[in-house]
């Protein structure tokens, strides 16, 4: 007998795909664009850093619980299209991004990567984001693998503030 194990809040996401790029194509900005200009704050919006050029937000959809995302301000679909200072912002805040990760939720190992292009994953490939993942052993249980399912232990919010508060304080320039 088949059982069946609801993911509700994944239809979201779903009826989305697709929808990223012809915002972005539309001139509205990408769904990162469009949250930093919402004018909400940063704890309902789940921004956990911000930099001159960077900023890091914790995915929506996540894989683990402090799974986050560290991108430019400005919308570039490939690495090679940041300025040389984007471009050393952006592995900075993945290094710090990384170390709160860390800090924050103590995990066995990190992914880090990015899906550059629709056809490599990018949800939102007009606007790279790199993905900075927590793992566990045995975090890839069956229920990713037969019920399309994640089982996550807390709430986005509760990460955020994690994060946050574990994010190191960088110095002042001298």
């Amino acid at each position: 007998m088949l059982e069946r194990l609801w993911a509700g809040w994944r239809s979201q996401y779903v009826r989305s795909v697709g929808t990223a790029d012809e915002a972005l194509e539309a001139g509205e900005g990408s769904i990162f664009t469009r949250i930093l200009r919402s004018g909400l704050p940063d704890e309902e919006t789940h921004v956990v850093h911000r930099g001159e050029r960077c900023f890091a937000i914790l995915n929506a959809y996540p894989y683990a619980s402090g799974h986050l995302l560290v991108l430019p301000y400005r919308e570039v679909a490939e690495l090679e299209q940041l300025t040389h200072d984007e471009t050393q912002e952006l592995w900075a805040t993945v290094t710090a991004g990384v170390g709160a990760v860390r800090a924050a939720f103590a995990p066995e190992g990190i992914n880090v990567g990015l899906n550059l292009g629709r056809p490599a994953g990018g949800s939102v490939s007009g606007h790279l984001h790199v993905h900075v993942v927590p793992r566990w052993t045995g975090d890839s249980n069956f229920m990713t693998a037969i019920a399309n399912t994640r089982t996550l232990p807390e709430p986005l919010a509760e990460s955020a503030a994690r994060i946050r508060e574990a994010w190191p304080v960088t110095p002042a320039a001298s």
